[in-house]
């Protein structure tokens, strides 16, 4: 069974961190790239950033440019996102999502976390 948890989500305040984790399961994870996606009330899902499991390739929204940082822990078949600096308008739940290429349709998808950034 395929399989992505997320973790790490809560209440921060704004200008702090927060550590999101995926774990992922049920499926090779170095043939995925990982995705992290994002929703707010109201607002259309956003990606936020992606990583390639097979070669460690990055990718991340503008809006979260220098702020945010996506790593792979490929033996615990983990992917993580490091937010710095985060702002009332970063609050939304954060979904992770597996894809053969980070620009492709994502096959799977966790159930979300998440993060409030108060002001």
């Amino acid at each position: 069974e395929v399989q992505l948890v997320e973790s790490g989500g809560g209440l921060v305040q704004a200008g702090g961190s927060q550590r999101l984790s995926c774990a992922a399961s049920g499926f090779t994870f170095d043939d995925y790239a990982i995705g992290w996606f994002r929703q707010a009330p109201g607002k259309e899902r956003e990606g936020v950033s992606c990583i390639s499991s097979s070669d460690g390739s990055t990718y991340y929204a503008d809006s979260v440019k220098g702020r945010f940082t996506i790593s792979s822990d490929n033996a615990k078949n983990t992917v993580y996102l490091q937010m710095n600096s985060l702002k009332p308008e970063d609050t939304a739940v954060y979904y992770c999502a597996a894809a053969s290429l980070c620009l492709y349709e994502y096959d799977y998808w966790g159930q979300g976390t998440q993060v409030t950034v108060s002001s």
